[in-house]
């Protein structure tokens, strides 16, 4: 990130930002020790800068669930995943830094200095342990750093969810109340620190109401919070951002995601990582979708199903909306699916000329456009759009949520969070007793991979409910919610379904995008057009009903999803053994340990 850049250059030059000591007090770096250092700003900065690579990058352009896929479906998604020997995500190495800081941050005499630091560490304390829940389940708590020595606390056993879930709201409470106020788009604020409580307290809550009952629950302790204090505490810090922040949309969707540097678009972007190619900062998004050897990230047909017509009706409430050619389902649709991927008159960014859907790089014929930027761009490693990490659009739509699923929503709520999205899109306003009195049967839909959940499909505002999560599966694609929002509704059956692309009617060539040129053939026997892309039935594509229909993406790869088991990662066995079994194994995975 440019801004801390530059403070790590100042630093190793041996300057000191605002000090808390004397420059002329730094001890010689060649006896730098946790006794002698983090007593400068400087020092604490950089210290701490490390801490902003726990967060993502490459999921926010790419991903791999059922509404975007790629050539290769995840392990996760074919249930083919296996128990590791290390590593797989139970990686503790930042949290020894970040544990590190903490325990010596008293060297610094400064005291706002100090909480400030101590704040933004405890921060990604529980973001670091935010994604161990979501993937581990149970985890033991460190809140000091361990040496190779401790034996004890080496191979002390998982601490249970109530137990982590309760030390990462006191790590953001302290977060929230020491942080900066000042909008930021590259370091971690307030705003940042409310946006993450919020994303918390969503998913745990929607996790215990929809796993109520199962293994993944069993070592929650008797008097544990209910589901309801963990919405009715997300709705709550929601609200407040909602009303205090500052934040709120952007003008333009489409700008959000093609604008090369996210301090234009902090009206709504609370936190991005920045990208610049002359730090060397950069990544593939452009190269991921332009070129057919990088994942071929492709929407699905379920996806583009899902978005509205432009009136706010639903297009799969059309008849033969099935069997419809590429240039009319795409025709009077919500703007931002022209805003996420290649329809009819699609440009791209910098260029006068249409462009098709390339079916050599995106395999469903739904060519994703987000983090899609300039062609000079189109290289390995030479993309440095900034990719966003938190906006306000999220923390809107976890309101609308949190409210739907504990049964208190009004159409108030809706029109202070979800509705302020559909406002911008240009679509109509969503209605609680229109969706709850008409709830829309293909988001159920099992043959679809629609939502199953008894929970769900029992709930009175179930109608309300199916809307938010349209809304979110909408506004936010392919920027890294998917997986972990099926994981907490506990819909893992939904990636069994099949992968659909768009309908071809019969071998032949097709102009997608109605320019007058030729951009795509299926044969059976051999090509005959000048189409850039032709694809053998059977041999190069496969077509739902033979030489006709969806195209059917990974028809040839058995997924199964096991509802007892797949929900959690196992633990690695390597560090099973280590801790001669203290770390339990989680629940369906057979590692053959005994102990």
């Amino acid at each position: 990130m440019k801004k801390i850049f530059y403070s790590i250059l100042f630093v190793l030059a041996g300057f000191a930002f605002t000090g808390c000591d004397d420059l002329l007090d730094t001890v010689p770096k060649d006896r730098l020790t946790t006794d002698t250092y983090f007593k400068s700003e400087g020092e604490l900065l950089a210290a701490s800068i490390g801490f902003y690579e726990l967060f993502p990058s490459t999921s926010l352009y790419i991903a791999n669930d059922d509404l975007y896929t790629q050539n290769n479906l995840s392990t996760e998604l074919m249930g083919k995943r296996t128990i590791p020997a290390s590593g797989e995500g139970w990686t503790w190495g930042t949290l020894r830094d970040i544990n590190t800081l903490l325990e010596n941050i008293d060297h610094c005499s400064d005291a706002s200095v100090k909480a400030k630091y101590e704040a933004l560490s405890r921060f990604f304390r529980a973001y670091f342990y935010f994604n161990k829940v979501k993937r581990f389940g149970d985890v033991p708590w460190y809140d000091a750093p361990v040496g190779s020595v401790d034996t004890d606390a080496l191979n002390r056993p998982r601490d249970s969810r109530e137990f982590i879930m309760g030390k990462i709201i006191e790590d953001l409470d302290y977060a929230i109340d020491n942080l900066p106020t000042t909008k930021s788009a590259y370091e971690v604020t307030k705003w940042t620190a409310m946006a993450l409580k919020s994303n918390v307290l969503l998913f745990e809550g929607t996790f215990r109401k929809y796993h109520a009952g199962d293994v993944f629950l069993s070592t929650l302790p008797a008097d544990a919070n209910s589901y309801s204090w963990y919405l009715q505490e997300c709705a709550k810090v929601s609200k407040e951002f909602i009303q205090t922040s500052g934040y709120g949309l952007h003008k333009s969707y489409y700008e959000l995601f093609h604008t090369m540097n996210a301090t234009a678009l902090t009206d709504e972007v609370i936190l991005a990582r920045d990208f610049n190619k002359a730090y060397g900062a950069y990544h593939n998004s452009n190269y991921s979708m332009t070129t057919g050897s990088n994942g071929c990230p492709s929407m699905t047909k379920k996806m583009e199903a899902s978005y509205l017509m432009k009136d706010g009706s639903r297009f799969t409430d059309q008849s033969g909306w099935e069997t419809k050619d590429f240039a009319a389902e795409c025709s009077n649709r919500d703007p931002r699916m022209a805003q996420s991927i290649r329809t009819p008159g699609y440009k791209r960014q910098g260029e006068d000329t249409f462009t098709a859907p390339d079916l050599k790089v995106t395999f469903t014929g739904y060519h994703p456009d987000k983090y899609l930027t300039t062609k000079d761009q189109d290289t390995w490693n030479n993309s440095d759009v900034d990719l966003i990490i938190f906006r306000a659009a999220e923390v809107m739509l976890n309101y609308a949520e949190a409210q739907a699923e504990l049964g208190v929503l009004s159409q108030d709520d809706l029109d202070m969070s979800l509705n302020q999205l559909r406002d911008r899109a240009g679509m109509p306003r969503l209605t609680m007793a229109t969706a709850n009195a008409n709830p829309d049967p293909f988001l159920t839909n099992a043959a679809w991979g629609g939502y199953q959940s008894p929970v769900l499909l029992a709930d009175p505002n179930k109608g309300v409910i199916l809307e938010i999560r349209r809304e979110r599966a909408v506004e936010l694609g392919q920027e890294g919610h998917r997986y972990y929002d099926v994981m907490r509704w506990k819909e893992g059956k939904i990636f069994e379904a099949p992968f659909y692309g768009i309908y071809i009617s019969a071998p032949g060539a097709y102009d997608l995008d109605g320019d007058g040129v030729l951009d795509f053939e299926v044969y059976t026997g051999s090509a005959s057009s000048t189409a850039p892309v032709q694809k053998k039935i059977g041999t190069d594509i496969v077509l739902k009903d033979g030489n006709s229909g969806l195209i059917l993406l990974h028809g040839d790869v058995a997924r199964t999803w096991t509802e007892d088991k797949d929900y959690l990662y196992p633990i690695p066995t390597d560090d099973r053994n280590l801790t001669h079994g203290a770390l339990t194994q989680n629940p369906g995975w057979d590692d053959g340990l005994t102990f």
